[in-house]
């Protein structure tokens, strides 16, 4: 047991449970008015959140012990049943906030998208080790995983949710760029991308989504419609100044910020706890990233490196997305802020997460304290490995 408790990566034990921790205590107080103005008690959000990380909880612990090797058998379970439940929100689905994006199995309600980030995170780095001989081969080596990663996306943005694909879309890029393809293959992939975005967007544009760029980098042109949510977080913002009102005491989430406890929880916080609190909580979620980063560097079998590079990039292109949306550098989008906002999938699969991460980190302790040779899938061209030839390829 002590020999265990020496593995476990306590950064990744403790920095995601305190944000989470402190995401249940902003949920209540950026919720109470609104749950009750809905027509539930002022602990309705607080109590499901709580449900959530106590499940959550649980799969942090199950993945941290779970080797992580085993997923690889597992894979065509795993995409099997993430291309399953995005068909069943297709067929069976219901609509919040302009998107079908949920389903109900009894009194749970899932959003199947969360589910994806992670199945295609394990699926590509699971592919890509097996193609290291071969990874130069464009056809044989990077093309065959792209057309499945392209019909999840495909089932996604058709719900819509356009946020979420995005996230899954930048991070099949990180970790195929990371499997050490050729410069000259990642050039075909964004030309063929770009022609493929030229080809949707017609069918994309409609009135809502232009109204999210207006309401983003033209918010003062129209102040009472599309500009209305990104200046209330404004507000919010430049009230709470450097130490903040005060927890609970902000106003912005009484009725003018929309989705207070979800996408927009960073206004709150900005509002109750100052820049203070902000640049802590932007400062937990770096230290995570910068972890998973460190791990996947560290690691020398490639399917735990793109895993742990792979799951740290999602943390990082999600956190960025959010404050992108609240602070106006990117359109109102709808993605949560990881393990802070309310949402029982996010924060569900972000635990499961951390503890595949705390298991390829004890596996990397175990190696540095045991040598031993080198695996057959050590990656020769990513940039994170140590010794890698990526950039002379």
């Amino acid at each position: 047991m002590l020999t265990k408790l020496k593995e476990f990566d306590f950064t990744l034990l403790i920095t995601p449970l305190i944000l989470s921790g402190f995401g249940v205590v902003m949920i209540y107080s950026a919720s109470m008015v609104l749950a009750i103005v809905e027509g539930y008690e002022s602990n309705h959000y607080l109590l499901r959140q709580l449900q959530w990380f106590a499940i959550g909880l649980f799969g942090f612990l199950f993945a941290t012990f779970f080797p992580y090797k085993k997923y690889q058998k597992l894979i065509k379970l795993i995409v099997l049943g993430v291309i399953l439940l995005l068909l069943a929100v297709r067929f069976f689905g219901y609509s919040a906030g302009n998107a079908k994006s949920w389903i109900n199995i009894g009194p749970i309600n899932l959003q199947p998208s969360e589910f994806a980030k992670l199945g295609i995170i394990m699926y590509l780095a699971s592919v890509y080790s097996k193609k290291q001989a071969y990874i130069n081969n464009f056809n044989r080596g990077v093309l065959p995983p792209l057309i499945l990663t392209g019909f999840i996306l495909a089932l996604i943005v058709a719900q819509p949710d356009i946020g979420t694909a995005a996230i899954i879309f930048l991070i099949a890029c990180t970790v195929i760029f990371s499997s050490g393809i050729r410069f000259k293959h990642l050039f075909i992939l964004v030309a063929i991308g770009l022609l493929l975005l030229t080809i949707a967007v017609p069918n994309m544009v409609t009135d809502e989504r232009i109204s999210r760029f207006t309401g983003a980098y033209a918010p003062f042109e129209s102040p009472h419609l599309d500009g209305y949510q990104l200046i209330q977080s404004y507000v919010a913002i430049g009230v709470g100044g450097v130490t903040g009102e005060g927890l609970g005491q902000g106003v912005q989430k009484l009725g003018y910020l929309f989705g207070p406890h979800t996408d927009f929880i960073m206004a709150v916080i900005a509002e109750e706890l100052g820049f203070l609190g902000v640049i802590i909580v932007i400062g937990a979620l770096a230290i995570i990233v910068l972890r998973g980063i460190f791990i996947s560097r560290k690691c020398k079998d490639s399917f735990g490196a793109l895993l742990a590079l792979g799951i740290s990039s999602m943390v990082g292109i999600q956190t960025f997305i959010n404050l992108g949306s609240a602070s106006g550098i990117l359109p109102i989008t709808g993605v949560t802020l990881p393990f802070v906002s309310y949402g029982g999938s996010s924060l569900l699969i972000l635990l499961v997460s951390m503890g595949v991460l705390n298991n390829i980190a004890m596996n990397v302790k175990k190696q540095e304290r045991e040598p031993v040779p080198a695996m057959k899938q050590d990656i020769p061209n990513n940039p994170f490995i140590k010794g890698g030839t990526r950039w002379s390829s």
